[in-house]
């Protein structure tokens, strides 16, 4: 029997609810098949962390995480806490150190979801956005100088390198010739910008011949929020930049029905390191500890990474059981306009693996 080696990370707010309601389906689904099982091991890096050490994860955490085969993360972030402290001293500093260049959020409506688009079923918004994950605009190059003065001035440079375009076109070019209709969307702003994205453009033209099979387009990242909103069935596989495959992603999770219930990936292609997955939903302290969370994104966030270990039918399994949860009113949480609670969210879908 197969034993896969899983971290679990909740971090902060209701990622604290999530992260064991994804445990417990992921145990429910080894205890159904038999076929495999997990080992957890639980680490509570996170702002309670910071306020005992005063870092957000040890120093050697990532070493702690090397040996894991996938990471479950919560969420990062805590009001008492700079934003750029919690991100960076957590999240960026695992999906930079383990180089997850490719950060994958699959979105579609789900059965049961009541998406604002009301002209678009469910055929016409199934995306996937692929994000360039370890550059761009969160490469982290920048600085401030003459602080409190007049003359202070501060930078956030967007670093973006040949190789590392070159590798998140290759790996979106791919993901969308291995999907049904062949097509990906390469979200630029290179009237704007003229220096890196104007490279990204001349890289995609450049990949694209090594995939002739896919039919592709290019978008400026403003026009695109809107052809997301006016043309959904026109779009399928995307790929943007750190900055704009950010926002792009929230917008789709929103117009799928609610962030509450996206996933993600935070992939190493290559499989050096571990790759790590995640809702996109934030820590929601204003919820926290009143079992009021969709748990949903994680249970999605979980099937991407039974995936990622080629435990294909698990995952199907698990996606099955998602759509069943969706499907009936009474298990909405209050994010999907209902009452549920996250238990009674877990419960079911639990038992529909069974």
């Amino acid at each position: 029997m197969k034993t896969y080696r899983i971290a679990t990370i909740p971090g902060d707010g209701i990622g604290k609810e999530v992260v064991p309601a994804g445990q417990r389906a992921l145990q429910a689904l080894a205890d159904q098949l038999k076929s495999f099982r997990f080992e957890f091991t639980d680490f509570g890096w996170g702002g309670d962390w910071y306020r005992a050490h005063g870092e957000m994860m040890p120093a050697d955490g990532l070493d702690a995480l090397r040996g894991q085969d996938a990471i479950l993360f919560g969420s990062a972030g805590d009001p008492h806490i700079p934003d750029h402290i919690t991100l960076w001293g957590l999240r960026l500093k695992i999906c930079q150190g383990f180089d997850q260049y490719a950060n994958v959020r699959p979105t579609r409506i789900l059965p049961g979801i009541d998406g604002p688009l009301k002209r678009c079923g469910p055929k016409d918004l199934d995306w996937v956005i692929v994000r360039e994950n370890s550059e761009g605009e969160y490469a982290g190059v920048g600085g401030r100088v003459h602080q409190g003065h007049p003359i202070e001035a501060a930078t956030d440079v967007s670093m973006m390198t040949r190789a590392g375009v070159e590798r998140i076109m290759r790996y979106a070019f791919k993901l969308a010739q291995s999907r049904p209709r062949k097509l990906l969307t390469v979200v630029t702003k290179s009237n704007a910008q003229r220096h890196a994205m104007v490279m990204w453009d001349e890289i995609a033209v450049q990949i694209s011949k090594e995939f002739p099979d896919v039919k592709w387009d290019k978008e400026l990242v403003d026009a695109a929020t809107a052809r997301m909103v006016n043309r959904p069935s026109t779009l399928d596989t995307i790929v943007a930049t750190n900055l704009h495959a950010d926002i792009l992603s929230d917008l789709a999770a929103a117009l799928a029905g609610s962030l509450g219930i996206a996933p993600t990936g935070n992939i190493d292609p290559e499989r050096r390191y571990p790759s790590m997955f995640e809702p996109i939903h934030g820590s929601a302290f204003d919820i926290m500890g009143k079992g009021l969370a969709n748990p949903v994104g994680t249970f999605w966030s979980c099937a991407m990474l039974l995936e990622h270990l080629g435990e294909w039918d698990a995952a199907r399994r698990l996606m099955q059981a998602i759509e069943r949860v969706t499907a009936d009113p009474s298990l909405h949480t209050g994010d999907l306009g209902g009452k549920a609670t996250t238990a009674q969210v877990t419960d079911a879908l639990c038992g529909f693996l069974q």
